[in-house]
């Protein structure tokens, strides 16, 4: 209903406003001042109430600064971020990231100097741990309550102390399986194997017939640990148990679980291209995306490439002993996100993570970047049909999920366990040294201080 009102009503009402402002204080605050307490009470079930949104409708608008060492993602990222400043318009995401190699002296010089971003890019174990024990982030566990249910136990371990605080929230990590060339396996009546006999079966059918089979090489050491023996090894080894049973020292390497794995992997070297000795991880990509190989052993990572060079690829997860046995499948927790502890913006950080830890912005994220996936327990949604595969594989019944078997704790000193396993592991698949020379090998090093 319409009403009239008179003049002198409306300069009564202006001050009686006058008033009630002098007497409040109508200063502007930062964001994190205005709502840390609701934000840190928030609790899994709860949502933020429609008067919190006219709240922030409200305030001030901020920018968040956002740092990363991925400059490739420029474009996918900004993109990301749009879709959080459209739910959020008074926060504003400055997407800055460092050169990957310059990242890590400038993240801690930045963070010294008290120049550092809001939100921060985290290593995985022992380089986001550093950052945390230097005193430079908030712990998250009441921030994001959502963390402990929605996110795997594996990628947590990568971002938390022993007695559970956590520093990071996992942003996104890879798997590893094998890649395959549709064309090639239809072409020879091949389909996707269960079993390592299978997978060898495939190997011999392919070149008894001339083909290629792996597009792999031994002279980038990394690649050895990574897409072998931490790929398909833990099928072999055990997964996810030995290697905690690994970190707690119930066990050594010397173990002979590890030995059958280097062992079981030895059957793939008759398979490995001619010369492989001298082939990089550059040169394995273009033997594979250029058609000159029917397998490559992989990472999920590579799918846009693949995607961009038009070949028809499958893939497939890592082959067990016997069918029906538990598939151990490699889920790397690569990165996540913290909040510098020195923010003028605390609450803003805190409503940017809770977003980054929904559902949604998984989803926005795999889609943008493709093969990569945010480590979450809670199903998201991918437009590509073989990106849904390779995350859906890690979701059934029979299958348990581990991760690189030397990074968490087994390489926070030298010689680390890391750089221990792929020296061995070039010598080993060059010939040069037995599957037990390697893991004494290996061990003699650790004993020198983490099993001292």
């Amino acid at each position: 209903m319409k009403r009239k009102i008179t003049v002198t009503f409306v300069f009564c009402l202006a001050a009686i406003f006058v008033a009630v402002f002098s007497m409040l204080g109508c200063q502007s605050a930062p964001v994190s001042e205005t709502a840390e307490t609701a934000v840190s009470e928030t609790t899994a079930e709860e949502t933020i109430p429609a008067e919190a949104d006219e709240t922030t409708q409200a305030e001030e608008k901020v920018t968040l600064r956002y740092t990363s060492l991925r400059t490739e993602d420029v474009d996918a990222i900004n993109r990301i971020n749009a879709e959080f400043t459209k739910a959020y318009p008074n926060i504003e995401i400055k997407f800055e990231p460092i050169k990957n190699t310059e990242y890590d002296a400038a993240l801690k010089t930045s963070l010294e100097t008290k120049t550092g971003a809001d939100i921060v890019m985290l290593r995985s174990f022992d380089g986001g741990r550093q950052i945390y024990d230097s005193g430079y982030l908030l712990e998250l566990n009441d921030l994001i309550p959502n963390m402990s249910s929605d996110f795997t136990p594996n990628s947590l371990r990568a971002w938390s102390t022993d007695d559970g605080k956590i520093y990071g929230l996992p942003y996104f990590g890879s798997i590893d399986a094998v890649w395959y060339n549709k064309a090639i396996f239809a072409e020879y009546n091949l389909s996707e194997p269960e079993t390592w006999d299978e997978f060898l079966s495939i190997c011999q059918t392919l070149k008894d017939n001339g083909e290629t089979v792996f597009a792999h090489g031994t002279k980038d050491t990394w690649v050895l640990t990574e897409t072998l023996y931490c790929d398909l090894g833990p099928n072999f080894y055990g997964g996810e148990e030995s290697r905690l049973s690994l970190i707690n020292k119930e066990i050594k390497f010397t173990d002979q679980r590890f030995i059958d794995a280097f062992d079981k992997l030895a059957e793939l070297i008759p398979y490995f291209p001619k010369g492989y000795e001298g082939i990089d991880y550059v040169t394995m990509q273009q033997m594979f995306l250029n058609e000159q190989a029917a397998m490559w052993i992989g990472g999920s990572w590579e799918l846009g490439m693949i995607a961009e060079s038009g070949i028809d690829a499958g893939w497939f997860a890592p082959p067990v002993e016997n069918k029906g046995d538990t598939t151990h499948y490699a889920f790397y927790a690569d990165l996540a996100l913290g909040i510098n502890k020195d923010t003028q913006y605390k609450d803003a950080c805190v409503k940017y993570l809770q977003w980054v830890a929904t559902a949604e912005h998984a989803s926005l994220l795999a889609n943008e970047l493709p093969g990569m996936y945010p480590p979450l327990t809670v199903e998201y949604k991918i437009d590509n049909e073989l990106a849904q595969k390779i995350i859906d594989i890690t979701r059934m019944d029979n299958v348990k999920v581990t991760g690189q078997l030397m990074w968490e704790k087994l390489s926070s000193q030298e010689p680390s366990g890391n750089s221990l396993l792929d020296e061995v592991s070039q010598k080993f698949f060059n010939k040069k040294m037995t599957s037990n020379e390697a893991v004494e090998y290996v061990q003699k090093g650790l004993d020198t201080w983490y099993f001292k």
